[in-house]
């Protein structure tokens, strides 16, 4: 008899260790959740900054084209603002969705997944785009400000060669400038840091926090 009364003793203290082992590691996974959670944020508030900028330079864009009708290079200038404003919201909008995404609560693995994901999408498809993009933006931009000069002034664009010649020329340096940075900085071997900054100080830390739980759980 009391030997079975030690037997129901122990199952019971093993079910209340279970019970105990259980919802310790429900604290602990809520606490990493918010710890990721919070890991992020810096993104989040920088992405939302990002977007704010980008309707800015897109309203600014329509209100020069719109105001400079029938001049084709101030119209340009315009669209071309228009343009990068719009795709600077777009991409910023496809980033915040990736991050609304992530359950915090979801395995390991799948959380890691969805950061890998989020980081390709910053590396190999917003990164490349808005660093040819950024390299150029500049030339509408001071074309622009010449315009406001103009049109303070009374006087119009000289001959339309010499203006495509010196946008022509500007992009195909800044774009050079671009290329060879690249090249130089794989041949120093600082693609990895490259590649990290793209990607974002706030995901590069969430993969290492991520890779620090992964090995606490196997353990």
């Amino acid at each position: 008899m009391e030997l079975d009364e030690m037997k129901l003793a122990w199952q019971s203290l093993d079910r209340r260790l279970e019970r105990q082992e259980a919802l310790n590691w429900q604290i602990l996974r809520e606490r990493q959740g918010d710890r990721l959670r919070r890991g992020l944020r810096p993104l989040v508030w920088g992405q939302l900054a990002q977007m704010v900028l980008g309707v800015a330079v897109a309203v600014w864009g329509i209100g020069f084209w719109h105001g400079h009708l029938g001049i084709w290079q101030a119209m340009a200038c315009g669209i071309a603002m228009q343009v990068f404003g719009t795709l600077t919201v777009i991409f910023t909008a496809r980033v915040l969705g990736m991050v609304h995404a992530i359950d915090y609560a979801a395995p390991v693995l799948d959380i890691q997944r969805r950061i890998a994901r989020l980081r390709a999408w910053r590396v190999k498809v917003e990164a490349p785009l808005f660093a040819l993009l950024g390299s150029v933006i500049w030339i509408p931009v001071m074309l622009m400000l010449g315009q406001y000069a103009m049109d303070r002034a009374g006087v119009t664009w000289g001959g339309a060669q010499g203006v495509l010649a010196w946008i022509l020329l500007s992009a195909g340096v800044s774009l050079a400038l671009v290329g060879l940075a690249y090249v130089l900085l794989r041949r120093f071997g600082r693609r990895r840091w490259m590649e990290d900054s793209f990607a974002g100080r706030s995901v590069t830390r969430m993969e290492a926090m991520l890779d620090e739980i992964a090995r606490f759980e196997k353990e």
